[in-house]
C-alpha cells in the first residue's frame, strides 16, 4: 500500500492490528483502510463533518457513534462485551428518544427499575456515565445526567479472605485439579477467568507472564513456592495449565464445581473461589507492603481496590506495629 498522505487522516496501531481516523478539533472518526473501495467517500463525509455530527439526536445515532470511537475501541474485549450489553439495552428501550432530554431523575429511575439485579443496575448508570461523556466530546450536550448518581450497595455482606486454617485444610484435603486450581488463584492473586487461561508456555522462569482479561494489564508473578511444587507435579495435558481429560481449557463452571466439593468437605461454604483474590491481597498487605507492590501482584489499577480488598488485614497489621511500640 503506498504512502496515504490526507489533512487530519491518522493511522493508530494497537495490538498489532492498525486502525485510521480522521482527526480534527479534538473530534475523531474511524475510516476504513486506505486500501477500502469506501475509504474516500468515508474520509469525505468526515471532513464535511457529516459523520462528526449525526443528523438525528437520539440514543441510536449517539450508540453507534460511540461504538466507531477511539474511546470504545481501546476497552479490553471483555469490557467491551460488558458494555455491548448494556448499549443494547440502552438501544431496545431509549432508541428513539433524545439524548439531550435526559434527568437525572430519569437515570436514577432507571436504576431503580433494575434493582432487582444490583450490579447490573449500577453498571447500567456506569455505563450511560460514558455515554454521555462521549455525547459531550462531540457537541451534543454539555450535561451528564448519569455523573454524580450513586451506586446501588449490596445487604449481603462483602466476601472475606479466606482464614489461614481453612487454607490449611483445603490443602490437606484437596488434591489435583483442585489444588492447582487453588494454589493458581492464590499463589498469583489473579481472577479465576485468567487463571483458567494461563498456558504452559506463559512461564518464564521462575514466574508466570499474564495478561488480565478485565483491564489488559500485562504482568510477571513469580510462583510461591507452594504454587510452584505444585506445578511440578502437574502432568501436561494441553495448552493450558489447567486442562480438561480432552486437553481442551477446563470451564470456570467444572472448576468452580471441583473447589466447591472441597469447600463442602471442610466446612468452607462462606469462602469461594474469588476470594481467593482477596486473600492474596490480604496476606501481602499483612506483612506490611506498599500499595504499590501489592498493585505488582494482583494487577489492581488503584488504590481505592488495594484498600478495599486489603484494608481489613492492614489496619491489623499496623494496629499490632502500633501496640507493640507502645509496649516498648
Amino acid at each position: 500500500m503506498k504512502k496515504v498522505e490526507l489533512p487530519y487522516l491518522r493511522k493508530k496501531v494497537s495490538r498489532g492490528k492498525t486502525y485510521w481516523y480522521f482527526e480534527r478539533l479534538g473530534n475523531r472518526t474511524r475510516l476504513p483502510s486506505p486500501d477500502s473501495p469506501d475509504f474516500l467517500a468515508r474520509y469525505e463525509a468526515a471532513r464535511r463533518g457529516l459523520d462528526a455530527v449525526p443528523p438525528k439526536r437520539n440514543f441510536k445515532t449517539l450508540i453507534a457513534h460511540y461504538k466507531r470511537s477511539y474511546r470504545f475501541e481501546k476497552l479490553a474485549s471483555r469490557t467491551r462485551r460488558d458494555y455491548d450489553r448494556c448499549l443494547q439495552f440502552f438501544e431496545k428501550k431509549l432508541g428513539a428518544l433524545d439524548p439531550v432530554r435526559m434527568k437525572r431523575r430519569h437515570v436514577i429511575q432507571m436504576q431503580m427499575d433494575n434493582a432487582e439485579k444490583m450490579r447490573w443496575a449500577n453498571y447500567l448508570v456506569q455505563v450511560l456515565r460514558v455515554l454521555f461523556e462521549h455525547a459531550i466530546d462531540i457537541g451534543w450536550t454539555e450535561h451528564n445526567p448519569a455523573r454524580g448518581v450513586s451506586m446501588l450497595k449490596s445487604k449481603t455482606p462483602p466476601r472475606k479472605p479466606w482464614p489461614a486454617e481453612m487454607i490449611a485444610a483445603y490443602r490437606e484435603k484437596a488434591t489435583g485439579r483442585a489444588l492447582l486450581i487453588f494454589e493458581l488463584c492464590l499463589g498469583t492473586g489473579q481472577r479465576i477467568g485468567d487463571v483458567l487461561k494461563m498456558r504452559w508456555d506463559d512461564i518464564e522462569g521462575e514466574g508466570i507472564n499474564v495478561r488480565q482479561n478485565k483491564t489488559g494489564a500485562e504482568l510477571w508473578i513469580p510462583f510461591t513456592p507452594r504454587l510452584a511444587a505444585v506445578l511440578e507435579a502437574t502432568p501436561r495435558t494441553g495448552e493450558t495449565i489447567v486442562a480438561a481429560e480432552d486437553g481442551f481449557p477446563l470451564s470456570y463452571r467444572v472448576a468452580a464445581y471441583a473447589v466447591m466439593q472441597v469447600r463442602k468437605a471442610i466446612g468452607a461454604e462462606d469462602y469461594d473461589i474469588h476470594a481467593l483474590r482477596h486473600t492474596t491481597a490480604s496476606e501481602l498487605a499483612a506483612l506490611g507492603l506498599s500499595d504499590e507492590l501489592i498493585m505488582a501482584v494482583t494487577g489492581h489499577t488503584s488504590r481505592a481496590m488495594v484498600m478495599r480488598y486489603a484494608g481489613a488485614a492492614r489496619q491489623k497489621a499496623r494496629a499490632m506495629m502500633a501496640q507493640e511500640a507502645r509496649n516498648k
